[in-house]
Parts: structure tokens; C-alpha cells; sequence
């Protein structure tokens, strides 16, 4: 068995959620002391353990549901005179349980100069950094060693690598108009808590155009879709241009709808 600490870092930067389980309290027969932690994974996965048994099994069905809202929860055990296997139970506990909500990443999709500085405020903003571009003498290690993951592959191939999640930004600011449009028919069948696009207005009644024209609600794309993409800050560089996207993706990851630190576990 891992470090748990070392497991619940695994699971935040794989964008996963999960829910642990701490013992806080024990009175009478209990297996485990005071402050052994289990956690419990969203596929019913665990690491570490609270004592096994009648208890385990009810605090495992109780984190279903706070990897389902996100909303703690103290639980009271009573396990006195119940029957398990043959033997009968006479302990009772308090086990904390958290929701292990995933690192909030921002996807970028395309490696040239705006992306080239979105990258570096998002990680210095404390989210999780996935470049994507397929040019890779644009999306590498050398030219963004700042990033938690690089995709050096054609678009077409590389959405189903990328783990979005209620908890995902993503960024499209590739170097065409036919990626774009790739990226963005992508993006809005994701379940990600932003999307932005960057080009003129012409351009984007373009592809939302082209995307209605395949069957995607005009409706559903105008309200998801953050595009142009950033605050009007009268931005014209790179530079700035990058400072008015992660403004307003910091502004969405602060916001109250949807309420990111319990819907990120649902869906």
C-alpha cells in the first residue's frame, strides 16, 4: 500500500474525484485507532483502510454520495450487538468524510504566442497546465517546461487523450480556423466549466454557423461558448491577450454558477 497522501495527489492531478474517509472518533471494539484514513475512489477503488467490515462497507456507500455533491459529511456508527460473519460488533465511531475534487486544468489548445503565456500565468494562478498543439516544434518541454502535460499530435487524435472534467478550462486558441472549429466541435460536447475561443466576430458566427449546420444547438454554443474570448481590456499583444483570458477564467473559477466545489465531482 502507497502513501495516501501520495494517492490523493495522484488522483487531483489526474482530474479525478474521489472522497477520504478519516476515523475521527472510536468507542469499544474497533479495528482501527483514531485517525486511520481510507480513501475511496469514484470507480469504488480504495486505498488504505478505517477497519474493514460492517463499518467500511457503509462509509464506502456514504462517500458515493459525497463524491456525487461534494458536501462533507460527519457519520455516527453505532455497531453495537450487530452480527457480522458470525460475531457480533460492539464498537462505536465517527468517521469524517471529504470529497477529493480534482485540480482545476486549463486546456490549451495551441502552442503559439497567446498560448505561450497562457500557460505561464495558469500555472502561475495554481491550475494544472495541458498544451496541445500539432506542430511540435511549438509543443514541447523546452519551450513550455512549466506545463503538466504536452500533446505533440494532430487535434483529431489528441481529444480523447484529454481527461476534461466539470473542473476544465479550455482555451482554443490554435493556428487556423479549420482547428478552431475542430477544437471547438469537441469542446462543447465536453463537460467542461469553460470554453473559449479566440477570433474576430465574423469569424466566430463562422464557425458557430458551420456548427449549427451540424446539428449543434445555436442556443447551447452562444451560452457556453466565451468568445471572444477574454475581458475587454482593449488587449492587443500576446501578452495582454493572455491576461484577459486567464482573468476571466479566474472570474468563472470564483463564481457561484455552477458552484465548482460541488459540481466538479458530478457528471
Amino acid at each position: 500500500m502507497g502513501d495516501i497522501y501520495e494517492e490523493i495527489l495522484k488522483v487531483k492531478n489526474k482530474g479525478e474525484c474521489a472522497a477520504l474517509a478519516t476515523l475521527i472518533s472510536t468507542d469499544g471494539s474497533t479495528p482501527r485507532e483514531q485517525g486511520a484514513k481510507m480513501l475511496i475512489r469514484r470507480d469504488g477503488g480504495i486505498e488504505g483502510t478505517i477497519g474493514g467490515g460492517l463499518m467500511e462497507k457503509m462509509v464506502r456507500e456514504e462517500a458515493e454520495k459525497v463524491i456525487e455533491n461534494g458536501i462533507p459529511k460527519m457519520v455516527h456508527f453505532d455497531l453495537t450487538g450487530k452480527e457480522e460473519g458470525g460475531m457480533v460488533c460492539g464498537g462505536v465511531a465517527t468517521v469524517y468524510i471529504e470529497a477529493i475534487v480534482p485540480k482545476s486544468a486549463v486546456y490549451i489548445l495551441g502552442a503559439g504566442h497567446i498560448g505561450f503565456y497562457v500557460a505561464r500565468i495558469a500555472k502561475m494562478a495554481d491550475f494544472r497546465v495541458v498544451v496541445c498543439d500539432n506542430r511540435p516544434e511549438y509543443a514541447n518541454r523546452e519551450r513550455f517546461p512549466e506545463a503538466d502535460e504536452i500533446f505533440a499530435e494532430e487535434y483529431d487524435g489528441l481529444f480523447k487523450k484529454l481527461a476534461v472534467n466539470p473542473s476544465s478550462f479550455i482555451v482554443i486558441v490554435t493556428h487556423g480556423h479549420t482547428h478552431d472549429q475542430m477544437a471547438l466541435e469537441w469542446a462543447v460536447k465536453t463537460n467542461a466549466r469553460y470554453i473559449g475561443m479566440i477570433g474576430s466576430r465574423k469569424k466566430i458566427r463562422q464557425v458557430f454557423d458551420n456548427l449549427v449546420s451540424k446539428g449543434f444547438p445555436r442556443d447551447d454554443i452562444e451560452k457556453r461558448v466565451h468568445s471572444p474570448i477574454g475581458l475587454d481590456i482593449k488587449a492587443e499583444i500576446p501578452g495582454e491577450i493572455a491576461v484577459s483570458i486567464m482573468a476571466e477564467i479566474i472570474g468563472v473559477r470564483h463564481s457561484e454558477e455552477p458552484n465548482a466545489k460541488r459540481a466538479c465531482c458530478s457528471g
